[in-house]
């Protein structure tokens, strides 16, 4: 027979250090949860910011291609069905 009354102080002192440890780890983990989904949002924003340069970039690149193609061409718009408005057709190059 075991003396029950010696050991139930050590394992209730276990259980308790046990529960303060998985406490511990839980805030822990909910804490690094919140830090990585934050760094995963702000790497979106820098990720979409940058998209959004690189497409004026190229859109500038693009007009400005245009416009050293040909002095004489003229820039036409669709207004609406068979409708366009012609700009630049008045302007000496």
């Amino acid at each position: 027979m075991t003396n029950t009354a010696a050991v139930s102080p050590w394992r209730n002192l276990a259980w308790i250090a046990g529960a303060l440890a998985t406490s511990a780890a839980v805030v822990i983990g909910a804490i690094l949860a919140v830090v990585f989904a934050a760094t995963v949002v702000v790497v979106g924003f820098i990720g979409s910011a940058l998209f959004g340069l690189a497409a004026f970039a190229f859109r500038g690149r693009k007009v400005a291609a245009a416009r050293d193609a040909d002095p004489g061409l003229i820039e036409a718009r669709n207004v609406g069905g068979h409708s366009w408005v012609a700009y630049g057709w008045n302007e000496r190059p």
